[in-house]
């Protein structure tokens, strides 16, 4: 039997089958969430015996298969079914307050031990359980601006896998060549400064005159945390393209007595917060310093991420803006990319700016820019800005192609450390300090805020 509807209407019938299929996803993943967080309780539920290994599988495997809503329906319930209750807490309190003896101080810390760090702790306990702790943490962080009860997963997962990646248990190696496949793929696909675009590439990044080093963790072998790339030089590079060509010449490292720190990526965004950079750091300075005794300087270029992206909100806050705003209208024709003369025309005022964006910028009590945060709460000084260094997309895109070199000075790092988280100050060169003094008058005066009209 032929369809009633005429011919040139459509059916609503699929529709309606997407409607029912959506709703059934949805039940779907609810009770597999419900189900996951029963095998959470399970596991919970007994000291630690044989099967515990089965059931922490069976929770890593359950979580894994859920999508986007069935992770915040299972979320939603480990912050109201694994957290302390305040009112019992209250109670053990109140009792302690009364009377504090070993009683009554046993059951407030009962009342106030957390069941999340104890299921954590099981979990990473198991095969696997490292790095599914560390995406679960990527997976919480993305949704806890949007569901602020979460913030007590997050809390007690921080505090475990702060615990079990203490830098005492990371491992450091130089990555060579002769690193396994598995791990340089990792290294091209995290690389966040300087794209790998191919093995030629990657291979370029690893002779002689190059280092690469990258932290593990021993449960997690394969996988990089974080790394570092090096160039071996002469003298403080300034200039990005002959550190990046693959067809550069290799040189004789024993000849170089610079080693220029131009990337370092963070490969895992659920450790986001930690201080393995800082760990790293110290380690590649101790091993380049040991291993190549004629080295002198251990320096960056290092890109200006926030740069560009400041300057476009900064004409709104001036009162008189036309500086700043000329100089962006001379960017963004980009003609200045390919024309030196062009480029020539705003190159002291937009440096200017950027030692101005560096030195007084702020985010809080912080330098506004990630990379400069990085560098000086390690102890670095700020030594140079460079003009037309990185010309690559991404580099003209965060920062018109400028670069900054910071420089690690072994004997000066324990002191620029305490006046920078002391003070605050800023450890720079007196050029650079003058270049920001004409950014600031670049700017001149902050737009006046209108006083409200009293009645």
């Amino acid at each position: 039997m032929g369809s009633h509807l005429p011919a040139d209407r459509p059916s609503r019938l699929p529709y309606k089958t997407e409607r029912v299929s959506a709703a059934e996803r949805a039940t779907d993943e609810a009770a597999a969430a419900r189900q996951t967080v029963a095998r959470c309780l399970d596991l919970l539920s007994d000291h630690p015996s044989p099967g515990a290994a089965r059931l922490a599988n069976d929770v890593m495997a359950g979580y894994t298969s859920l999508a986007a809503t069935g992770r915040a329906a299972f979320f939603d319930s480990l912050a109201r079914e694994f957290t302390s209750d305040p009112l019992v807490l209250l109670h053990a309190a109140e009792s302690y307050i009364r009377c504090p003896d070993e009683a009554t101080q046993t059951g407030l810390k009962r009342a106030s031990e957390s069941r999340l760090q104890e299921l954590f702790h099981r979990l990473n306990a198991s095969r696997g359980g490292t790095a599914f702790l560390v995406h679960m943490r990527e997976h919480l962080l993305q949704g806890l601006r949007d569901h602020p009860s979460w913030q007590v997963l997050e809390d007690d997962l921080a505090q475990v896998l702060r615990a079990v990646f203490n830098r005492s248990l990371l491992v450091f190696e130089q990555i060579d060549w002769e690193t396994p496949a598995p791990v340089l793929e990792k290294l091209m696909q995290y690389e966040a400064v300087h794209a790998i675009r191919d093995w030629r590439d990657m291979r370029r990044r690893l002779e002689a005159d190059r280092r690469c080093y990258a932290l593990f963790h021993p449960a997690w072998a394969d996988e990089p945390l974080i790394f570092a790339e090096v160039a071996l030089t002469v003298g403080i590079g300034s200039q990005v393209g002959p550190i990046l060509d693959p067809d550069s010449p290799v040189v004789d490292p024993d000849g170089c007595n610079a080693a220029i720190l131009y990337s370092i990526s963070n490969c895992q965004p659920g450790l986001r917060g930690y201080s393995l950079g800082n760990d790293l750091i110290g380690r590649v300075t101790d091993d380049l310093l040991a291993r190549l005794p004629r080295l002198r300087t251990i320096a960056t270029l290092s890109p200006i991420p926030g740069f560009r992206r400041w300057l476009s909100g900064l004409a709104s806050t001036l009162e008189n803006p036309s500086c700043v705003a000329q100089v962006q209208a001379a960017a963004k024709r980009g003609d200045w990319c390919s024309d030196p003369a062009a480029a020539a025309k705003f190159e002291h005022h937009l440096m200017a700016l950027g030692a101005h964006y560096l030195l007084h910028a702020r985010s809080g009590s912080e330098p506004a820019d990630p990379v400069a945060r990085f560098h000086l709460s390690n102890g670095a000084r700020l030594r140079r800005l460079n003009w037309r260094s990185d010309m690559t997309a991404a580099g003209l895109e965060r920062s018109f192609g400028l670069t900054a070199n910071y420089v690690y000075y072994p004997t000066n790092l324990s002191r620029n450390w305490h006046t920078y988280h002391e003070s605050g100050r800023i450890n720079a060169t007196r050029q650079l300090e003058r270049l920001a003094r004409e950014g600031a008058d670049l700017c001149g005066p902050p737009r006046r805020k209108e006083l409200p009209i009293s009645a």
